[in-house]
């Protein structure tokens, strides 16, 4: 798989990696509409197939947090490293802190104990990224403070414990400003950039240039939506699609069909096209949808296709929850 170079850190990564936040809940119904009922609708060992099969797909990227304990995905990472330890080592492993499941606690202890809990949980003893995750509605300066989440993640840049350091927020309007600091080497942009949204270009991508900040796309796919194009009845979490952007999605798919080319496979490949983004890391439920987007990543697709796409990439009203 083609890889670039995740910003000032320096870290090559794959252009596609895996996003944990759904493993192992076994339908789509669940991840769409039932998805906060929490650890008891989630099958483990379905969470574990699916990134051993990332693995053996030679997935070279995991993205994971501790506020994905609903679907207890640092200890499925942790299981399959442990099992396919051949595997595992060719396999890097970020994660978030500051927000758990149960709550939020971006304190500077809380945040070590975050981290160093992700640690037991995934089997290692340092992680090459940590997010501070989702810091909407705290004062950002405390947030950064010495006392606070930064100070943290820095006093355990010095002990070795963690490389570099990032912010990821589900919240575009939070993440822009952490960016805007220059005080972060990568962020995970969600809700921000794909076929159907390009609110990134505004001010998210101009300071990420100034700060040389290395860009993680989450939602590429918009919760599947792009993934296989607009189905009849269907719902997507977090999502409230308008019947335009739909019906632009559908144009987009009938596009890719024209040149035999997967929906999916343009859909990925095109926000890793931007010469900002390292990469992106689309959530997978089960063992097929990881492996389909990471052979996604290695699919030809034609100059043509780019040209013939380039009028019909605009952003829509995807019913974004904030």
């Amino acid at each position: 798989m083609k890889t670039k170079i995740l910003g000032r850190t320096g870290l090559e990564v794959p252009i596609v990696g895996l996003g944990t936040a759904f493993l192992g809940i076994p339908r789509p119904e669940q991840t769409l509409l039932e998805y906060r009922d929490g650890p008891d609708q989630v099958d483990a060992d379905l969470g574990f197939q699916t990134v051993v099969a990332a693995l053996e797909a030679d997935c070279t990227l995991i993205d994971t947090a501790p506020l994905y304990g609903r679907t207890r995905s640092e200890t499925i990472i942790g299981r399959s490293f442990r099992e396919y330890p051949d595997l595992a080592a060719h396999c890097m492993v970020t994660t978030k802190a500051g927000r758990l499941y149960e709550r939020s606690d971006f304190s500077y202890d809380g945040v070590l104990r975050h981290v160093y809990g992700s640690l037991e949980r995934l089997g290692l003893d340092r992680l090459d990224v940590v997010y501070i995750h989702d810091a909407m509605g705290y004062p950002m300066n405390e947030v950064l403070a010495k006392t606070g989440a930064l100070g943290a993640l820095r006093t355990l840049q010095q002990r070795g414990v963690v490389g570099s350091v990032g912010t990821a927020s589900n919240d575009p309007a939070t993440n822009i400003p952490y960016i805007e600091t220059g005080e972060f080497d990568a962020a995970v942009i969600a809700d921000s950039y794909s076929l159907l949204n390009q609110m990134a270009e505004t001010r998210l991508f101009p300071a990420a240039e100034k700060h040389q900040v290395g860009l993680v796309v989450a939602t590429p796919l918009e919760r599947g939506l792009l993934a296989t194009g607009p189905l009849a009845g269907m719902a997507y979490h977090d999502r409230r699609f308008s019947p335009a952007a739909l019906a632009q999605a559908g144009k987009i798919k009938q596009l890719c069909d024209a040149y035999q080319v997967p929906l999916v496979a343009v859909s990925l490949q095109w926000v890793t096209r931007h010469p900002l983004v390292a990469t992106t890391i689309p959530g997978a439920r089960i063992p097929a949808e990881t492996v389909a987007n990471l052979r996604a990543a290695e699919v030809p697709i034609p100059d043509a296709l780019w040209d013939d796409l380039e009028p019909l990439v605009h952003s829509w009203d995807l019913g974004l929850p904030y």
